[in-house]
């Protein structure tokens, strides 16, 4: 046994050490490429679009399909943060990722049933889709679909194999609607949007065959080891976070066509979507260390610092390029472009800097379930981007860009502050009890008591090896047997935060979130739930 564990997933886990900092390269290398051939395809789908159907049709499908887009995000619920950071042990993986999917399915078909339900207050013109049943059907699962498909983003970052979301959300997803505009042409302004639909639909199909095939996916319903009903308010706190954050994207366009009107919006439509690939990169790094941490939590400090330095050597160029050359970017667009967006878009490159600030340390936040500060970093970034913007904007287009940055930079500073002092709590703060209150939970601490297998656990869902799929990635979700030796497995609540432990200390240990929502501030941990000897507890 002691041969086979040198080989097992211990050993295995030892390797993947070694290359997590090549993994997070790589996670954001394919995060990026996803988000920029999905931003391509979507290119091509309007130009597509725009040679096949009237203006005026165009512009009602961008409507009804800028509303499926927003609504599949209210329907994601935060479960998609929640598969990724609280992935479920591996025999109820499949029952978590099943539920979440129906969930949040059945979510975004409600919430298209109630857009089309309200159209005679606020689209009036767009009460074609809903006096036609089959076109409402159509389109409140076209919204259904969206939020599945958004989901099955994060099972494969959860997975770590994001370069899936560049086949199935990128190219799949691009391509299917691509193809089908011409064909719908008979059902005028619903078959531009029944396109993006197919393109949704397809989406899924595609995107549950590779879990199938690739990771041994099979639905399961079942509730017990999900994990959803106990990280609940996680879940709820993070989508309200991420609602926030999206505000002011929705709510500076309408103040800028208000303020300026229709032309100055135009404008600021053009160098926003410039300057939002710039902020992909952050976003992309983000996403990339949400996963890495999720997988290995005692590497937070090291991750986070890791992901700070590659964000930096990313966006200061990038921004640099984007700043000199914004001029010959805008030209593409037309020569009114670059007389009158150029200023807006200096300013918003340069505005990416604090932007990507306020993603890493939201992120960071997120990772360390400081929820209540999150929330509030992401509020005060949103009320000042909006309300400064609305205050200013009269003075022109370039005011409303210095908003934005202001808005990030100050909620970047508020999220990186709290970062920083919930470190350093959590660095000087003595854990609860003695050596003695733990003596009677000490883990096995021998080769043979290892072997014996792990102690049994003190709370009802145990979290296993650090990495939820294993020693591998094929077939990750099937209900195997682990052997024991995988849990002996370095403590991965100790030392990154500068308490002291003498080594690893094997053992099976419960999830010490289910008791300090604050985490990683361990100072109302339970003694028992963490199985370390007398030897080992020594005064910080």
């Amino acid at each position: 046994m002691t041969g086979a564990a040198s080989t097992g997933p211990a050993a295995g886990g030892r390797g993947r050490h070694r290359r997590t900092g090549d993994r997070i390269y790589r996670s954001s290398f394919f995060l990026l490429i996803s988000t920029v051939v999905t931003a391509g395809l979507s290119f091509v789908f309007w130009v597509v679009v725009a040679r096949f159907y009237t203006p005026s049709q165009v512009g009602l499908a961008t409507s009804l399909i800028s509303a499926t887009s927003l609504l599949a995000t209210f329907s994601l619920l935060g479960l998609n943060n929640t598969l990724i950071r609280f992935p479920a042990e591996r025999e109820a993986r499949n029952a978590q990722i099943s539920q979440a999917m129906v969930l949040v399915t059945v979510v975004g078909c409600v919430a298209g049933g109630i857009y089309l339900l309200g159209l005679p207050l606020y689209g009036a013109k767009l009460a074609f889709v809903r006096n036609d049943w089959l076109s409402a059907v159509a389109f409140a699962a076209f919204c259904g679909c969206a939020a599945a498909s958004m989901l099955v983003k994060s099972v494969f970052n959860a997975a770590r194999i994001p370069e899936f979301n560049v086949l199935i959300d990128g190219l799949t997803q691009g391509a299917s609607k691509v193809a089908v505009p011409a064909v719908l042409t008979g059902f005028g302004v619903f078959g531009i949007v029944a396109s993006a639909g197919v393109g949704y639909v397809v989406t899924v199909a595609v995107a549950v065959l590779v879990l199938w095939r690739r990771l041994g996916f099979r639905l399961d319903l079942r509730t017990r080891g999900t994990r959803l009903r106990e990280k609940f308010r996680f879940s709820v706190a993070s989508h309200v976070s991420n609602l926030v954050n999206l505000a002011p994207v929705l709510a500076t366009p309408l103040i800028v066509l208000h303020h300026l009107g229709a032309a100055e919006a135009g404008y600021y439509f053009v160098a926003f979507q410039i300057a939002a690939m710039l902020n992909a990169v952050s976003t992309a790094v983000g996403e990339a260390v949400f996963a890495e941490v999720s997988h290995q939590q005692s590497r937070f400090r090291e991750l986070m610092l890791r992901s700070a330095r590659i964000i930096a050597a990313v966006q200061v160029p990038a921004a640099v390029v984007v700043v000199v050359g914004g001029g010959l970017l805008l030209q593409v667009f037309g020569a009114g472009y670059a007389e009158q967006a150029r200023p807006l878009l200096t300013v918003l490159a340069i505005g990416a800097l604090p932007v990507a600030l306020n993603t890493w340390a939201c992120f960071a936040l997120k990772l360390a379930q400081r929820m209540r500060q999150l929330i509030t970093a992401n509020t005060i970034m949103a009320s000042l981007s909006i309300g400064l913007s609305f205050a200013f904007a009269d003075r022109g287009l370039v005011w409303v860009g210095y908003a934005w940055a202001v808005g990030n930079a100050v909620g970047g500073v508020f999220a990186t502050v709290c970062l920083v002092r919930g470190q350093q709590r959590a660095a000087s703060t003595p854990v609860g009890g003695s050596a003695s209150d733990v003596a009677g939970a000490q883990a096995p601490t021998s080769p043979v008591d290892v072997a014996a297998g792990p102690v049994e656990p003190e709370a009802p869902y145990p979290v296993g090896p650090p990495d939820p799929y294993g020693g591998g990635l094929a077939y990750p979700f099937a209900a195997t047997a682990v052997d024991s030796n995988a849990y002996a497995l370095p403590d991965p609540y100790w030392d990154t935060y500068g308490h002291p432990s003498t080594g690893p200390s094997p053992g099976l240990h419960t999830d010490p979130h289910e008791v300090d929502p604050t985490y990683p501030n361990p100072s109302s941990q339970a003694a028992p739930l963490h199985a370390h000897s007398s030897s080992e507890r020594s005064a910080p």
